[in-house]
C-alpha cells in the first residue's frame, strides 16, 4: 500500500510541512481500508507513516515525487491533518509522462489529478516503479499490507438488550446540553456522514458531483410536493424523507428509535448506537441563517463548489469570488434581508439543526438532522462543539422483540399504511411451534 497525495498549493512538497482538510483524507480509498482509518489513533497514525508515498500535484504539468511522511498530527479538533513530507533523495522527479502508462497498475484514476486529496491505494508502490524501470532494483520500502493495518477500536459500551441500552444511556451524564442518537446497523461499515458524500467499494463518490442536478430534478418531477416549503433546508428535509442523497445526516432525540435502526438490518453483524451531545444553544432550527448558507451550497454545480478559496482570512475578499456571490444570490432569495456578507468558518462547519415535522415520520422518529458543510466532516471521536460516544449493539432479534414490546416496530418508525399492512401480516402470519 502507499498513500497518493495530491495539492494544488505550488511547491507544497518542498515546504517543511502542509495541511490537509480531514475532509479530503481517504477520498479514492477502498471502503475496506477506509474503515481501518475511521479513527485516527496512535496505531493508525504509525500506520500512515510507515507507507511510501507519491506526491502529486493537480494537472500533469508538475513532476511527480517519491518519499513517505516523517510526521502525521491531527490538529484543529482534528479538521486538520498536519504532515510533514520528505522526498526521497535516491529517487529524481518523476515526469507525468512515465507515470501516465502505469496510472492502472497504481489506481491511480480519472479526475484524481483534478482533485486536493489524500488517498491511501492498495498497490505495491516500489515494484511498479521498479518494473517500470523509474526507479533502481535496489530501492526498497517498508511493505504493509491490508492485514498489519490496525483494527478499528471497540465501544466503550455494549448491549445485548434495551435494559442495559438504557442502562448506559442514563448512566452518560451531559449536564445542559441537548442530546441526540443515531443507530448504524454495521458499526465497522457506516461513517458519520451524509448520504451525498457516500463512495462505492473503490472509494468513488457515488452522488456528490451531481448533487445540484438531483436537487433540480426531484423539483421539476415532483414540484407540488414542494409547493409549501419557504427554505432550501425544508426541501432538503422533504428530499431525505424519499430517500434522495443530501447532505443531511438523521438523528433522533429518542434513543430507542436509534436502537430501532441499529437492528433493524445486518442481523449477523455488530450494530451500535452512536450519542450526540452539544451545548443547547449550537442547535440550529429551520430559519437559522448559518443553516440557510449550508443548504444553498447544494444548489451551487460542483464546479462553483470546488473554485471556492477558502484559505483567506480576509472575509471581504472571500466573498467577491463569484461562486460566493452566486451563493448569496441564493441565500437572500429566502432572506432577503441577509447581510450580504458569508462567514467561510460556517460553510465548512457541521451543525445541528431542527427541521419542520413536515411528515408522520420525521414526527414519531423526533428526527433532527446534522447540516454538512463544503467538504465538513464530523470526526468519529467527536469534536469541541460535538461529544460523541458509542453503544455497541448484538443480539439484535432479542432486541427488536423487545422494541416491538415499547410499541416500536416498522409500522409505527415508519408510519405509513403499505408499512403497517406488512406489519400486521408479519404478527399474525402461522408460525410453528
Amino acid at each position: 500500500m502507499f498513500n497518493f497525495l495530491v495539492t494544488a498549493s505550488d511547491g507544497a512538497w518542498d515546504r517543511i510541512g502542509y495541511e490537509y482538510p480531514r475532509g479530503r483524507f481517504l477520498e479514492y480509498t477502498s471502503e475496506e481500508i477506509a474503515t481501518s482509518f475511521r479513527e485516527l489513533k496512535e496505531l493508525q497514525l504509525k500506520a500512515l507513516v510507515e507507507l511510501p508515498c507519491l506526491f502529486a500535484y493537480e494537472g500533469t504539468d508538475e513532476p511527480m515525487r517519491v518519499g513517505r511522511l516523517k510526521t502525521v498530527k491531527p490538529r484543529n479538533s482534528g479538521s486538520l491533518l498536519y504532515i510533514q513530507p520528505e522526498l526521497d533523495p535516491r529517487i529524481p522527479p518523476i515526469p507525468f509522462e512515465r507515470i501516465e502508462p502505469l496510472r492502472m497498475a497504481l489506481d491511480i484514476r480519472d479526475w484524481e489529478l483534478n482533485r486536493t486529496h489524500w488517498a491511501i491505494k492498495d498497490e505495491d508502490l516500489f515494484e511498479v516503479l521498479i518494473h517500470a524501470g523509474i526507479v533502481p532494483g535496489n530501492a526498497t520500502s517498508p511493505k504493509v499490507e491490508k492485514e498489519d493495518l490496525p483494527p478499528a477500536p471497540p465501544p466503550e459500551f455494549q448491549a445485548d438488550s434495551v435494559g442495559t441500552f438504557i442502562s448506559h444511556v442514563l448512566d452518560m451524564v451531559h449536564h445542559g446540553s441537548e442530546v441526540f442518537y443515531r443507530g448504524h446497523s454495521n458499526r465497522l461499515k457506516y461513517r458519520l456522514e451524509p448520504s451525498i458524500r457516500r463512495k462505492d467499494e473503490r472509494g468513488n463518490f457515488i452522488y456528490r458531483d451531481a448533487e445540484d442536478r438531483m436537487y433540480r430534478e426531484l423539483l421539476v418531477s415532483n414540484s407540488i410536493d414542494f409547493h409549501g416549503d419557504v427554505y432550501t433546508l425544508d426541501r432538503l428535509v422533504r428530499m431525505q424523507h424519499y430517500s434522495l442523497p443530501t447532505r443531511l445526516l438523521d438523528i433522533s432525540s429518542n434513543p430507542l428509535i436509534a436502537l430501532y435502526f441499529a437492528c433493524k438490518s445486518n442481523p449477523n453483524d455488530e450494530g451500535e448506537v452512536i450519542v450526540f451531545a452539544m451545548d443547547r444553544a449550537q442547535v440550529k432550527y429551520f430559519d437559522s441563517d448559518t443553516a440557510s448558507c449550508i443548504a444553498n451550497l447544494t444548489r451551487l454545480p460542483q464546479d462553483s463548489k470546488k473554485s471556492i478559496d477558502y484559505s483567506s482570512n480576509d472575509v471581504r475578499k472571500f466573498n467577491k469570488q463569484s461562486a460566493v456571490k452566486r451563493l448569496l444570490h441564493f441565500v437572500k432569495e429566502e432572506k432577503p434581508f441577509f447581510e450580504s456578507r458569508l462567514d467561510p468558518r460556517h460553510l465548512q462547519s457541521v451543525i445541528c439543526v431542527k427541521g419542520k415535522h413536515t411528515n408522520s415520520r420525521i414526527a414519531f422518529q423526533s428526527g433532527a438532522f446534522l447540516l454538512f458543510g463544503q467538504d465538513a466532516t464530523l470526526e468519529e471521536n467527536g469534536s469541541p462543539e460535538i461529544s460523541i460516544q458509542r453503544i455497541s449493539v448484538s443480539n439484535k432479534q432479542h432486541i427488536l422483540r423487545q422494541l416491538d414490546q415499547l410499541n416500536i416496530n416498522e409500522s409505527t418508525v415508519f408510519p405509513y399504511i403499505e408499512n403497517s399492512a406488512k406489519y400486521i401480516a408479519s404478527k399474525f402470519s402461522f408460525k410453528e411451534t
